[in-house]
């Protein structure tokens, strides 16, 4: 489990420092351009950063699934091997199949209005700018988030299915109550990812009569939200963080 908790914070870490530089820099006046070489290769991080969180999630969830289904296996299934294997998949998984559309954007005709909607660059901003044909790229992006993203809900919506039919099983309220608790921060981490992601594909897809600041706004929570709460939801089960945290926050109220 803290193997893969520390991919989690090593590709939350990875997409603060690919996006941070932008954000602070048009934030304080000091950015208000971007080169197309840099924007196309912030946009590559930026995706295959999200399809590799996701990717984490997605081996968390099987870690949750094996810890509670099958705890007496638990350290022969997973050995460091075997996670050092899901890891070098997970990390090819996620940055071979984005980078086809990402080289097709450098060979694109940008003819529109080099305005972005956000402060930091998208797939999706560099296809709206660009006058070619861009077919190719749409609709492998559309398979892309179909095969990653949408794939791994599924399964991580699965393996809660099994995990929930397990811990029903269990006789003792005691530990059907543990057994969930286990798993409380890995389904709040799924929704800290999730639901902004969906969020802002519905806006880019279905929300083009809405104002720029929406699209601003679901842009960045989309970017800054998952990394600045993941440590906060692992932190709070740790029981010696979480009493610090109770005791200064009850100074502050005192």
């Amino acid at each position: 489990m803290f193997y893969f908790l520390a991919m989690l914070a090593i590709t939350d870490l990875c997409m603060g420092l690919s996006t941070v530089n932008t954000v602070l820099g048009i934030l304080l006046g000091l950015i208000r351009e971007i080169s197309l070489d840099s924007c196309i290769t912030q946009a590559y991080f930026i995706h295959g950063l999200s399809f590799m969180e996701s990717s984490v999630l997605l081996t968390m969830a099987f870690d949750r699934y094996i810890a509670i289904c099958n705890p007496l296996r638990y350290s022969s299934i997973l050995t460091n091997s075997r996670i050092i294997k899901i890891g070098l998949t997970i990390l090819g998984r996620s940055f071979f199949f984005i980078t086809p559309p990402i080289i097709c954007l450098k060979y694109f005709h940008y003819c529109h209005p080099h305005i972005l909607s956000h402060s930091f660059c998208l797939h999706q901003d560099l296809l709206r700018l660009a006058c070619s044909d861009i077919r190719f790229n749409s609709y492998y992006a559309l398979m892309l988030v179909i095969c990653t993203l949408l794939l791994d809900a599924v399964l991580i919506l699965f393996s809660y299915v099994l995990i929930l039919k397990s811990v029903l099983a269990i006789a003792s309220r005691e530990e059907r109550h543990k057994s969930f608790q286990t798993c409380i921060s890995h389904i709040c981490a799924v929704l800290v990812f999730y639901i902004p992601i969906i969020s802002l594909t519905m806006v880019h897809r279905f929300g083009k009569h809405l104002s720029p600041m929406v699209h601003a706004l679901m842009g960045n929570i989309y970017i800054l939200f998952p990394p600045l709460m993941n440590p906060v939801i692992y932190s709070v089960k740790i029981q010696q963080i979480r009493r610090r945290m109770l005791r200064l926050f009850s100074l502050k109220i005192c």
